[in-house]
């Protein structure tokens, strides 16, 4: 590597400087304490991890974007953790180990072996909530609203939308229509490039009956507001009783949400399948016209729990906290700057000291050195008194 090239950053790996990186930070304290008030235990999770632990569960969808070293003094493999979230459910399943509700909240930095877009940083901050023994309607609404409500403190509440699926749909006519797994990974393929030509002669090769291959061919239409659902419901009568439960849970979770923020859009998705491998039942992401992806998602994924050895039902979402930055229509400005001369005077001393404490800024100018970080005010003394004066 040439020595020039030697204090670059490794391709998509980015650093935050002043100002902003305080700004993220006053923002994650805010987030964080709002969880907290939600009654969201924080926990701090290590960077790396056994290999094995991170790709547990949901972690197997992680494989590819896990960068992996080996432990110089076990030899075990490890990896550099590329989500948080099988962190936090081996937490809960191992660590705390608590009956009934568990909720628990996380900030930190995960590193992806591959960017998710080609502009997309590869060491994302991620934030998150996530809620362990409940299988109810009740804990789905509840992280869905607390994921707005993240966003709303965040200042990024211009033009939100609400997208919501639920993998029981395709699960169900999956089951329903016995396809192989081959046969689903192609049916998969096809909805995730929404290669709608190319349905047809997938399906009429597949020899289902009429209703079978028409619950197929109608599923990647089945997006838009809430009268999708009945529609749904219509073109689904005849597909098993779970395909039809999966679109009543849709129905209830939109009431329910409404209740909460009727203003909020709701987009409905059934095709939308973030998260096949692992989430059990809702999917939910968050959109804004002003950004290409979404900005905080996630789902029911139950099953996790039985890969690290004990059964809990789990919901939860998570959010890049450097995205929310970005979006924010508020001000994370640092505190006020005062300057201050270097000289030992206790009442100079103890002026200092108060203004910190309450929450100003108070830079000493050293003798011989033009200050790097312009302030807004400055200490002098007037008629004995040390005195702010406003520059």
């Amino acid at each position: 590597m040439a020595l020039a090239d030697r204090w670059l950053l490794p391709e998509g790996i980015k650093e935050l400087l002043p100002p902003k990186a305080y700004g993220v930070e006053l923002l994650r304290r805010r987030l964080l304490d709002l969880h907290v008030s939600w009654g969201y235990e924080f926990v701090m999770p290590p960077l790396v991890e056994h290999l094995d632990s991170l790709l547990t569960g949901v972690g197997r969808d992680l494989d590819l974007n896990t960068i992996k070293v080996t432990d110089q003094l076990s030899g075990h493999s490890l990896g550099v953790r590329a989500d948080i979230t099988p962190q936090v459910a081996r937490i809960d399943a191992h660590r705390l180990r608590q009956e009934g509700v568990t909720r628990l909240c996380y900030c930190g930095t995960v590193v992806h072996a591959r960017p998710a877009q080609p502009l997309a940083s590869r060491n994302p901050l991620q934030l998150g909530a996530e809620l362990y023994g409940h299988a109810g309607i009740e804990s789905d609404v509840e992280i869905i609203d607390l994921m707005m409500q993240t966003l709303q403190a965040a200042g990024v509440q211009r033009e939100l939308t609400l997208d919501l699926g639920h993998v029981g749909v395709f699960r169900g006519l999956m089951r329903w229509t016995g396809l192989t797994a081959e046969q689903q990974d192609g049916y998969l393929d096809i909805l995730r490039r929404k290669a709608l030509p190319e349905l047809a002669s997938f399906v009429a090769d597949l020899k289902l009956d009429t209703n079978q291959s028409d619950a197929l061919m109608v599923l990647p239409g089945l997006h838009g507001g809430v009268d999708v659902l009945s529609r749904a419901k219509t073109e689904f009568a005849a597909a098993p009783a779970e395909v039809i439960e999966a679109i009543e849970y849709l129905q209830q979770l939109a009431e329910r949400i409404s209740l909460r923020d009727g203003g909020l859009d709701l987009y409905f998705d059934l095709s939308e399948l973030r998260g096949y491998n692992y989430h059990t039942g809702v999917v939910f992401a968050a959109y804004t016209p002003e950004f290409g992806q979404s900005i905080a998602s996630g789902g029911r994924y139950d099953h996790i729990g039985e890969d690290f050895g004990r059964a809990r039902p789990a919901t939860g979402f998570s959010a890049d906290l450097s995205t929310l930055a970005e979006l924010s229509n508020q001000s994370f400005a640092q505190a006020r700057r005062v300057q201050a001369p270097a000289v030992e005077d206790a009442a100079l001393l103890q002026q200092v000291a108060t203004l910190r404490e309450q929450g100003a800024t108070v830079v000493f100018a050293l003798p011989g050195i033009d200050s790097s970080t312009p302030c807004t005010a400055k200490l002098v003394q007037q008629e004995g008194q040390w005195q702010v004066i406003d520059l």
